[in-house]
Formats: structure tokens, sequence, C-alpha cells
């Protein structure tokens, strides 16, 4: 346990189906343990410089699209609500990063345990756990849990 004495659980989450069981499971295992979350969302500019994007929605309106900066924050806002939800206490940060996995080892320095999802929105279908978790596996100066998708 961390210097505070409370189990300290950092998070991957990008808002994919895997990053929300990894915190799903994070945060059962923070409510057993009395922990706390440590979200981290990661978010990089397209390859190409980003022009906000005009939309149509079904009823004839015109939106602009997100940043991809406003993304990870309302994804990330969603996340720490959850949390709120379930009673465990959570902190988050939304990180300019082209490295995820570099954001995620720095959050987990004084962590106990870095969860994150066998696969995240990017990355080559066929593989069983994604170049993030790859990355974590190898430099979290803690020990990892990968969480894979639930079988159909």
């Amino acid at each position: 346990m961390t210097s505070t004495g409370s189990l300290v659980i950092v998070v991957g989450f990008d808002g994919s189906g895997n990053s929300r069981n990894a915190l799903t499971w994070a945060l059962e295992e923070a409510k057993l343990r009395g922990g706390q979350i440590r979200l981290i969302t990661a978010w990089s500019k397209p390859p190409l410089s980003w022009f906000p994007a005009v939309l149509e929605t079904a009823a004839g309106e015109i939106v602009a699209e997100d940043s991809p900066e406003q993304q990870a924050q309302t994804l990330q806002a969603d996340a720490l609500k959850t949390a709120e939800d379930e009673g465990v206490a959570a902190t988050g940060k939304v990180v300019h990063s082209d490295s995820p996995a570099s954001a995620l080892v720095d959050a987990a320095k004084d962590a106990d345990l870095v969860v994150v999802g066998s696969r995240g929105h990017g990355g080559f279908p066929g593989l069983h756990v994604g170049s993030v978790a790859t990355q974590v596996i190898t430099h979290a100066p803690c020990p990892v849990l990968i969480v894979r998708p639930k079988p159909a």
C-alpha cells in the first residue's frame, strides 16, 4: 500500500469496452479493499491537423464535433461519475501524450496496481493484448492487471 495507507489503483481509461471492463474491475477491488482509483485518460492530436468536423444530426441540426481533448475530458468525467456513484474515491488526469503507456507508467510511480483493458480503440484485432498493455506490463513500477473481455 502507498504511504497514504490506502490501496491506489491506476486505471487506463479510453472509453473502449475493454477499458470500461477494467474500470469495473478496479472499482470492485477498491470497494473490497477500501482503496482509491486514479483514472488516466490520454489523448493525442490526430495525424493530420485537426479541423472541427461539422456534423448534421438526424433532426437536421448542425453541430461541431468535439476536439480530441474535449472528448477525453468528457470520457473521464463520465468515468469519475461512475466511481462516485459506486462510492469509490477517485481522481482523474487527462494527459496529452502520444504514448498512453508512458502516461500510465508515470501515474503508477506511487501506485499499488495498474489496471488496463487487454485492448483499446486502436491496433490490430487479431492480437490478444494491445501495444499499450504490453508496454505497461514491461515498464510499470508495480503489478499490472490486464482485464480481458468477458466471453460471449
